[in-house]
């Protein structure tokens, strides 16, 4: 890709494996759900999660991310919107979690949890993330050549190139974790994963207050 302006392209994907492989709250929402609803509904997390990737990326390549980055209300705006969503998920993971009765294991996942809803989840808690726009916006110019005559096109490529890894990434994560459930993952353990989510989304939500623009 050196055409495009790109260099180090290598350690650029190997920043993106270790980046991939930290946990934290996309690895923690794909294992739960995969956990709780099968592979499918680890696969929709998966996509969900990497669909939120893919609106960052784009705000990264065109220039609207920066406008979160000097602008406090643009940042604000979208930094309350996304604690509130991050709450209300959290509370809902954390109900699921001290529901009374057996909890979807290595059964027939959930009737009531569909994959759209999943996905869904899994896209807003990145996309009302503007600290993840904000990482797009930082993260990928360290690797494109201050001469590159399109950077637009630059910041493209390593967007998609993120993306596609992740995603990838996030496939190889439930299939292990697919494994396991099938190997007989413990109901117990789905409502620590589901009630570890929740107390995380939660935590996310009152950092995410406390963020500056």
């Amino acid at each position: 890709m050196s055409g495009l302006g790109i260099h180090d392209l290598a350690l650029f994907a190997f920043t993106v494996l270790v980046l991939n492989a930290t946990p934290g709250v996309d690895m923690l929402y794909t294992v739960s759900r995969t956990m709780t609803c099968g592979w499918r509904g680890g696969l929709a997390a998966s996509l969900g999660i990497s669909a939120g990737c893919v609106v960052h990326a784009l705000l990264a390549a065109f220039g609207l991310a920066a406008l979160l980055a000097v602008s406090g209300w643009a940042f604000s705006l979208i930094k309350w919107a996304g604690a509130a969503y991050l709450v209300w998920l959290g509370l809902g993971m954390l109900r699921d979690a001290f529901r009374r009765g057996e909890p979807a294991s290595t059964a027939t996942p959930p009737v009531a949890v569909s994959a759209w809803a999943v996905f869904r989840q899994g896209l807003l808690t990145n996309v009302l993330n503007p600290k993840v726009a904000l990482f797009f916006l930082a993260f990928l110019p360290q690797f494109i050549l201050p001469e590159a005559e399109n950077k637009t096109l630059a910041f493209l490529a390593l967007g998609a190139w993120m993306v596609v890894q992740g995603t990838l990434f996030l496939f190889a994560l439930v299939a292990v974790t697919a494994s396991l459930r099938r190997l007989g993952g413990s109901p117990r353990l789905a409502r620590v994963l589901n009630g570890a989510g929740g107390l995380l989304f939660l935590g996310l939500a009152a950092k995410l207050t406390q963020a500056k623009a």
